[in-house]
């Protein structure tokens, strides 16, 4: 039996697991659910084996496709997105912030906010330098 058919098959099973679950859901009535949360372990359980199943399928195929191509480009790219991410990090200043729960955020804790903003507009800009620089060259060819 191919991987395919007992994927489909998989599929078939959790999707009517979650559809019992649905209805034992609905069949509670909004007030039993909101109030003590019966019946949606079973719905939770059915999303949790969904997610890592393809959590493993994800895994799997960028493994298989990072041995079956070109290793050192690879390793290049993983390299330059770790040079963004420190770049990002240095550039970032960390305070500690009042949260509106009361907390306060720790100033390690803005400084790595900090840094994900940061290496998000370093990547934003890297992409659109990048479709901009394609349009170009496609446009004086």
């Amino acid at each position: 039996m191919g991987l395919h058919k007992i994927l489909k098959i998989v599929a078939l099973l959790l999707s009517i697991a979650g559809i019992i679950f649905l209805a034992m859901i609905i069949s509670k009535g909004d007030d039993a659910v909101s109030e003590t949360g019966e019946g949606v372990d079973g719905f939770l359980y059915v999303a949790y084996i969904i997610f890592a199943i393809v959590l493993l399928f994800v895994l799997l195929f960028v493994l298989k496709g990072i041995f079956a191509g070109n290793i050192k480009k690879t390793l290049i790219s993983i390299g330059a997105f770790l040079l963004i991410v420190v770049i990002s990090y240095v550039m970032a200043t960390g305070v500690e912030t009042p949260m509106r729960d009361g907390d306060i955020l720790s100033a390690s804790g803005s400084k790595w906010v900090g840094t994900g903003l940061y290496t998000f507009y370093i990547m934003a800009i890297l992409a659109i330098g990048a479709m901009v620089l394609s349009g170009i060259k496609k446009i004086t060819k």
